[in-house]
């Protein structure tokens, strides 16, 4: 009977010096974590990775460089990106000499068919838009690039495109933006 009385004021202390150790080592981890995301460089969970000396951004008109596509494509791009930098960054938008600055041309709207089948016929038809992208950033000309970005969504065989199109054309440009605005502003 006495060893059962010792194991269970052994079980006690156990308990005990591990829940010291939790309360002593628990604000150590806090502090641990804190000091590592602030010594990862310029961090913001919004996730953009700008200088916080960067505070405005100009997107100039992109041009439809390309046959095809519709007349107000170069106007929802637009649009699209200028919102995507308002919601996701506090940069003000600003028409010319931004700390950073976007431009380009829309240079694809294309129609491809894809998934050939026994009849020699596409099973698939892809929607692919590709835009040009200038960037420039005024405050760190090493991170200025040209670069293409393109993307694509298919459609079956038997539909046409301007069927799908007013239903492709905004999950193209939200993807081709969101990968500008990582390159940009996230640096991936």
């Amino acid at each position: 009977m006495k060893s059962k009385f010792v194991m269970g004021n052994e079980k006690w202390i156990i308990k005990d010096v591990n829940k010291g150790l939790r309360l002593l080592l628990y604000p150590l981890f806090i502090i641990h974590c804190s000091l590592f995301i602030t010594s990862c460089g310029v961090y913001s969970f919004t996730g953009s990775t700008l200088s916080p000396d960067i505070k405005t951004v100009t997107v100039n008109n992109f041009v439809l460089a390309t046959a095809g596509g519709p007349a107000n494509l170069p106007l929802t791009f637009n649009e699209k990106l200028k919102e995507y930098y308002q919601r996701y960054t506090n940069l003000k938008i600003v028409p010319a000499n931004g700390d950073i600055v976007l431009e380009g041309n829309i240079t694809g709207y294309d129609l491809l068919a894809v998934a050939p089948t026994a009849q020699d016929q596409a099973g698939v038809n892809r929607l692919q838009i590709t835009v040009l992208v200038r960037f420039y950033n005024n405050k760190d000309e090493t991170k200025n690039f040209e670069q293409s970005f393109s993307f694509y969504q298919d459609f079956p065989q038997g539909q046409t495109l301007s069927q799908n199109e007013s239903r492709l054309v905004p999950k193209i440009l939200d993807q081709i933006v969101l990968d500008i605005f990582n390159k940009t502003a996230a640096d991936w």
